[in-house]
């Protein structure tokens, strides 16, 4: 008899309404597991400089340590989100986040670059298990009234993990070398995983999906695949992001030359430009409501672009300021995206989600490496101007395919 009635409760419950304990204990866990997840997967960031002159290779080369991480996160993100189907989005998202953290613990012991880069594309495909899943455990857990809003405050949560791991790796790789700034990120990864295993509440409305075998999975993608709104999703997250990380990957090379000649230490600061995410994400996830994700994914765009085009001046000041811009807008964008994929398909959010982080890290991968050919030959100018234009061909296909039912054709 209890049994019954514990299974109509789950069966009519809605989800952790805003402000409730288990609300508030599903934000934080996740703010954790991003914390775990992008300090670790971008820990080499803050110290490329350093990387490159250390083991006498170049810009790009070192940047592999970031593209290969991405590229094994990306290629893992669909098999995670079958396997998350059956064994529950908690349970593995917590095997992701231990396999990484013990990965990353080895990092800084590699001898050779290529066990160097072998290591890092390992700990990207453990990785695999938490953006993706993430969302669709938001989707499951929360009301739906806030699920948007509780997706734009995990994203401002991940904000956090990549500054947290970059501010960590800065200073420390800039007194004792980039490995042992590699070992700091790791432990911070490391106590990270143990509070959000410790705070994730128990999941009450998953239900283990049946298996669907090869073609089934086929067919799911498939489906998602072939529709045009989530194609253009899938398409703003690869551009973006790749745009996003190549300027990243490669403004501290420029501060770090002349006319600038910052220190490792002041140009790892850069990464403070994250809080204007952290609180772009949130803000732009509340807009939503009022202004529709179409409009306000399109505005967070125009500020990206417009924030990058102010680090063309050489001037030290505008391009902080710049930066910060820059970085507002794309988490902007960014976060109505990641939760408009789980609103838009109706069956398989956990495989939508996925193709939305496998297209995301691509970009980081892809386009995040080759920004490097482009500034090594012809400067931050063309590096700037390509990913200005990227910005732009998102948001005119994103005008274009989510047209407004209000204004048929």
């Amino acid at each position: 008899m209890s049994k019954a009635i514990s299974v109509a409760s789950t069966e009519f419950w809605d989800g952790h309404a805003k402000g409730s304990r288990g609300y508030s204990r599903v934000l934080a866990a996740l703010a954790l597991a991003g914390v775990a997840t992008f300090a670790q997967l971008y820990s080499t960031q803050a110290v490329l400089p350093l990387m490159a002159a250390d083991l006498k290779i170049t810009a790009a080369e070192a940047a592999l340590s970031i593209s290969l991480a991405t590229v094994g996160l990306a290629a893992t993100v669909l098999p995670w989100s079958f396997l998350a189907d059956r064994i529950g989005r908690v349970r593995a998202m917590a095997l992701g986040i231990a396999i990484a953290t013990l990965l990353g613990l080895l990092v800084p012991l590699a001898p050779t670059v290529p066990v160097l880069l072998g290591l890092r594309t390992l700990e990207g495909m453990a990785l695999g298990g938490i953006p993706a899943i993430a969302i669709a455990y938001l989707n499951e857990e929360v009301t739906k009234v806030h699920t948007a809003l509780a997706a734009g405050t995990y994203v401002a949560g991940t904000t956090l993990g990549g500054l947290a791991g970059r501010l960590v790796a800065g200073p420390v790789g800039e007194l004792w070398g980039w490995r042992a700034a590699a070992l700091a990120v790791s432990l911070l990864a490391t106590v990270s995983a143990v509070l959000f295993l410790v705070l994730v509440p128990k999941q009450r409305r998953f239900s283990p999906a049946p298996v669907l075998g090869l073609r089934g999975a086929l067919r799911t993608l498939g489906g998602h695949s072939s529709n045009p709104k989530l194609l253009s999703l899938y398409l703003q997250a690869f551009l973006l992001m790749g745009g996003f990380v190549a300027v990243y990957n490669y403004l501290g090379f420029r501060l770090h030359a002349e006319p600038f000649g910052l220190p490792a230490t002041v140009v790892s600061l850069i990464f403070l430009a994250y809080l204007s995410g952290t609180v772009s994400s949130r803000w732009a996830a509340g807009l939503t409501t009022r202004f529709g994700r179409r409009n306000v994914l399109v505005a967070g765009i125009a500020i990206m672009s417009a924030g990058l085009a102010m680090t063309l001046v050489e001037n030290l000041a505008a391009t902080l300021v710049g930066l910060v811009i820059f970085t507002g807008g794309f988490f902007a964008a960014h976060s109505v995206g990641s939760g408009w994929t789980g609103a838009i398909a109706t069956t398989g959010r956990a495989q939508a989600a996925s193709l939305y982080n496998l297209s995301y890290y691509l970009g980081s991968s892809v386009i995040g490496w080759a920004g490097g050919l482009a500034f090594q030959a012809f400067g931050w100018t063309a590096l700037a101007l390509s990913v200005i234009a990227l910005s732009c061909t998102t948001a005119a296909v994103t005008l274009i395919v989510h047209r407004s039912p209000r204004h048929p054709r």
